[in-house]
């Protein structure tokens, strides 16, 4: 018997929210070839990862709510913290934040359908 993912692991590792072990993304999240697109079901259980149209939408406020509370946290620090412009905070922040918009989007994702989808421990591993 294998061990079992934790939730907080199948959602950083962008898996399948009910077996844990399917790829929500066919390519990595550094490939940027593809980096939106998703398959239909779970190559592993077959779970259904667009449950109706306009599924993802959810997943928009989760992504801006992350996203404004980086930039308040970072400018707080960089700006206030560190006493930087805030030319050189904004700049450095759109850098990061430029480098990890996919895994965002990605995350995002993948919390939205991780809160809709009930894990299902019994399903046979393929």
């Amino acid at each position: 018997m294998s061990k079992e993912t934790s939730l907080f692991s199948s959602i950083t590792n962008l898996k399948c929210p009910r077996c844990r072990e399917g790829n929500l993304f066919g390519t990595s999240t550094l490939s940027f070839q593809k980096s939106f697109d998703m398959p239909k079901n779970c190559p592993n259980c077959g779970q259904k990862y667009f449950l109706e149209p306009g599924f993802y939408y959810g997943a928009m406020f989760i992504s801006y709510i992350f996203t404004g509370f980086f930039c308040i946290g970072f400018a707080m620090i960089v700006h206030w913290i560190f006493d930087y412009s805030l030319n050189v905070t904004f700049f450095w922040m759109i850098f990061i934040l430029a480098i990890f918009f996919v895994y965002i989007f990605r995350a995002a994702r993948s919390i939205w359908i991780h809160v809709n989808v009930k894990y299902d421990p019994t399903i046979s591993k393929k």
